[in-house]
């Protein structure tokens, strides 16, 4: 029933490092194409901020500093997908998945993915670019040495994820190096032709 409800839509993975802007690209697409923007962390926080009996569960679990069930995250991204059916063109997911078997469960449970949008930046310009943003976001984990520590599990964990969806033909790389505007260019070179 969920495939079914959600067939017309383009459900979009969208990974990158830490500092690669895909946030700021998924602002974008959001304003261009209509999509819905979700991300699992958000999710999970405003679960926690409802109150609800889920997210009471979840805040004890987020506090003894354990993961997150996968089957939790999916019921919640299935939901949140399913609450906006109706008036979505499509669906981001950010930062999803983050390994090759949050991708598989997701198409058990939802439906497979559309495209994996690979925002890919080097790691010295991710670097520098969370060290900017660390000036004013006053974010403890935007120091040189977490920094790096988070691009090293990052990459651990995406190259899996990249290679698994590059055998499915689905994998779309937009090089971010450059200006907001250029990689926006790039990223709308992928996603004019899933009309």
């Amino acid at each position: 029933m969920v495939a079914e409800k959600l067939k017309n839509h383009k459900i979009i993975f969208v990974v990158g490092g830490p500092g690669s802007g895909k946030g700021t690209q998924c602002e974008r697409i959001v304003q261009k194409y209509g999509y819905t923007h979700l991300s699992t962390g958000d999710l999970l926080r405003a679960e926690v901020s409802s109150g609800s009996d889920r997210g009471k569960k979840l805040s004890a679990i987020m506090e003894k500093g354990e993961l997150v069930p996968l089957d939790t995250v999916l019921d919640m991204l299935r939901d949140a997908m399913l609450a906006k059916a109706n008036e979505s063109k499509g669906y981001l997911i950010d930062g999803y998945p983050r390994e090759v078997n949050q991708g598989v469960e997701f198409e058990k449970k939802i439906t497979a993915p559309t495209l994996l949008l690979y925002v890919d930046a080097g790691k010295d310009t991710m670097v520098k670019r969370l060290l900017k943003r660390g000036e004013t976001s006053g974010r403890v984990d935007d120091n040189e040495e977490t920094i790096k520590k988070r691009l090293d599990t990052y990459y651990k964990a995406t190259e899996p994820v990249i290679a698994y969806y590059e055998k499915k033909g689905i994998v779309r790389k937009v090089n971010a190096e450059g200006t907001v505007d250029d990689v926006f260019k790039q990223v709308c070179t992928h996603l004019d032709v899933l009309k």
